[in-house]
């Protein structure tokens, strides 16, 4: 990766929306150098999606959690066939390999807490090769993407609704 490439990832990082012309100013290029850049980053798959942060957690009731899945690795494909199989679910938002005590790290998104055990009792567990699994719930975003999501000062207490 070149030094253009480098600088334009960059400035699509911190805010995807930054126009060819504007980062050629930015960068003291031409504005068809810095398209050229973006076309080429994302052709080899450097630059894989598009995408907003955003903070929904005073619109949306969504859950969100993280799976930690223990997995016996299949013969042929290892690792890979279980995170496609996985990954296939609408409800994971991510998936990674991991190093550690745990193979994979889920993370999944569904409309209850009911909706995360259905997804891990009827999706995760129902694979030959899961040994075990460890659920954990997130109950409040401070920063996500590098960037704070609640403001100083600004308290909201969750309510309770048995």
């Amino acid at each position: 990766m070149n030094r253009l490439e480098k600088d334009v990832l960059g400035i699509l990082a911190e805010d995807s929306r930054t126009t060819a012309d504007k980062m050629a100013v930015m960068l003291g290029e031409t504005e068809e150098n810095v398209k050229n850049a973006v076309r080429s980053l994302e052709k080899r798959g450097v630059i894989v999606k598009y995408t907003a942060v955003s903070n929904l957690e005073e619109e949306e009731e969504l859950v969100e959690a993280l799976i930690e899945v223990t997995v016996t690795p299949q013969s042929g494909s290892g690792f890979d066939g279980i995170a496609e199989e996985i990954s296939g679910h609408d409800e994971v938002k991510s998936l990674y390999l991991m190093s550690g005590t745990y193979d994979f790290l889920v993370i999944v998104e569904a409309p209850s807490i009911k909706g995360v055990a259905r997804f891990i009792s009827e999706c995760i567990s129902t694979f030959n090769c899961v040994t075990g699994t460890a659920t954990h719930f997130i109950l409040k975003k401070y920063k996500t993407e590098g960037v704070v999501t609640r403001a100083a000062g600004k308290e909201r207490r969750l309510s309770y609704q048995p």
